[in-house]
């Protein structure tokens, strides 16, 4: 059954994040009336700049209400929850990046699964219409099958911070069955564009670029990316907000869908994609040099979506193509690193 999403009140973690500040940027754009909630700790795993642009954005909003604190805090949670009383939570915020688990796991621990966990329990506490969650393309692993199908097992993570991902999924398939919270698990494929995270590759070989330096390709450059551009991700989320899942042949009303491009883009296509964008701009001038490197702890050669279930289900149909996504990122980018 779809739900009417005026009028309801919604929560939204890392809303300060990439993707959270775009969802809702979006539904405070398009539905009417609407409450939401934000929570993000503002922590400094990257520029945390960045996620003041974009929470000053949704401060714009008078229907917006923000609070700074960490979704591990128990106290915080249960404040938020019993003082909104949610229809909906839409639960981004997690500790990113596959590198930075191998070097920080506590960060993982404390934010993936004690956070997950508060915000379970708070669900459990105060019914709502339908939680949707985070997760990630990584929880395939070591899957040499293409494209990754979400009837495929993910019981071989090759990072803290995938099988942080498969645990989330785990304990909402629980809390499912046990309290028949509705819950919906959104593996992203490789998400980019304007204002998105620097740790990201597409972010990171841009600066290099510009400053002249040597782009370094692990496994030797033969890798490939379902890169999806962030506006399509955030249309399959709001796609997805208002149709919490029926009852499966468990009874449980759990469902995992992924959102990616469908389209892998081998690495060094992106990158002679990007070096163009960045000419365009006229932000370089001569031709990136480059470093060919093992492949790194953590990683994996190719990430594919299998999007058959996410087009059935709600339409999902993403549009931007490579280039357009890489030439509106630099566009941004030019801008937000030169004024």
């Amino acid at each position: 059954m779809q739900i009417d999403l005026a009028r309801r009140k919604i929560l939204v973690t890392g809303v300060a994040g990439f993707i959270g500040a775009y969802i809702t940027k979006r539904l405070l754009e398009t539905v009417f009336p609407i409450t939401i909630v934000g929570l993000d700790n503002m922590n400094n795993y990257y520029d945390v700049s960045l996620k003041e642009e974009r929470l000053a954005q949704l401060q714009s909003y008078d229907s917006f209400f923000f609070h700074k604190g960490n979704v591990a805090d128990k106290k915080l949670i249960e404040k938020v929850f019993s003082d909104l009383q949610p229809d909906i939570v839409i639960h981004m915020a997690a500790q990113a990046g596959v590198r930075y688990s191998i070097t920080n796991p506590d960060a993982y621990i404390e934010s993936n699964i004690i956070g997950f966990f508060r915000i379970l329990e708070a669900c459990r506490q105060y019914p709502v219409k339908h939680l949707i969650y985070a997760s990630s393309s990584s929880v395939y692993g070591l899957d040499n099958r293409v494209p990754y199908s979400t009837g495929d097992k993910v019981d071989s993570p090759v990072s803290l911070y995938a099988a942080t991902k498969v645990s989330n999924e785990s304990m909402a398939h629980a809390y499912s069955k046990l309290y028949n919270i509705p819950t919906t698990g959104l593996r992203f494929f490789t998400v980019y564009g304007p204002c998105g995270r620097p740790d990201m590759a597409y972010f990171s070989f841009a600066d290099t670029m510009v400053n002249g330096g040597t782009i370094q390709l692990y496994n030797y450059g033969e890798m490939k990316r379902d890169f999806t551009y962030i506006d399509d991700i955030v249309t399959g989320v709001i796609q997805v907000v208002a149709r919490p899942p029926e009852e499966n042949a468990n009874g449980v009303r759990c469902k995992v869908y992924n959102l990616g491009n469908n389209k892998p883009v081998d690495l060094g296509y992106f990158v002679e994609t990007l070096e163009k964008c960045l000419v365009t701009e006229g932000l370089i001038k001569n031709p990136v040099k480059k470093e060919l490197l093992p492949m790194q702890p953590g990683d994996v050669y190719q990430t594919f979506a299998d999007i058959s279930d996410s087009q059935s289900d709600f339409g999902f149909k993403p549009k931007m193509t490579i280039e357009q996504g890489l030439a509106e990122f630099v566009k941004w980018y030019r801008g937000y690193r030169y004024g």
